[in-house]
């Protein structure tokens, strides 16, 4: 397996509320392609160019950070394959990816990836973008599994780095 190296990914200068958007757009991306098949360049246009776009007249939602939005849909299509490994470490026994709704696996690929590749951003902080994003989809137990398996993948991606490790809605 070939090494990827980390993506810049400073929050400096970066309005959060754009870093939200992109994460949204992302794992809606990501289900797009994983549900309807749509191929990668085609999901990341359509969001791109229609749906992270907001009117300039409507300040309550945030335009998305695109950069982010790209490095994020590119980065989980691109180490796929070990992000589901992972994953699936991270389950709960007798429970496997393939086994979850595909908004929950886009939502849990999609963190995955940023505990991996965007090691300036805290590990609460991934934590609880992707817990919002679970609660935007569902109104059961599916945000407490993304902040599990989360914080599990959290603690392995991120062991021996001095980050902070701490799953959402703890101290």
């Amino acid at each position: 397996m070939t090494s990827v190296p980390e993506q810049p990914t400073s929050d400096q200068g970066v309005d959060p509320r754009a870093r939200s958007a992109a994460r949204l757009g992302a794992v809606q991306a990501l289900y797009q392609m994983d549900v309807a098949g749509t191929p990668l360049d085609d999901a990341i246009e359509e969001f791109t160019q229609h749906l992270l776009e907001r009117p300039a007249e409507d300040e309550e939602i945030a335009e998305a950070d695109t950069a982010h939005f790209d490095d994020i849909v590119r980065g989980v299509v691109r180490e796929q394959r070990e992000l589901d490994r992972q994953v699936n470490g991270a389950l709960a026994k007798g429970w496997a990816l393939g086994r979850l709704d595909a908004t929950l696996r886009a939502i849990l690929r999609a963190g995955a990836y940023e505990l991996r590749r965007c090691k300036d951003i805290p590990v609460k902080v991934v934590i609880n973008e992707y817990v919002d994003v679970a609660h935007a989809f569902f109104e059961g137990d599916e945000p407490g599994v993304v902040n599990a398996v989360l914080d599990r993948l959290g603690r392995e991606i991120r062991s021996g780095t001095g980050a902070d490790h701490g799953a959402a809605g703890q101290g």
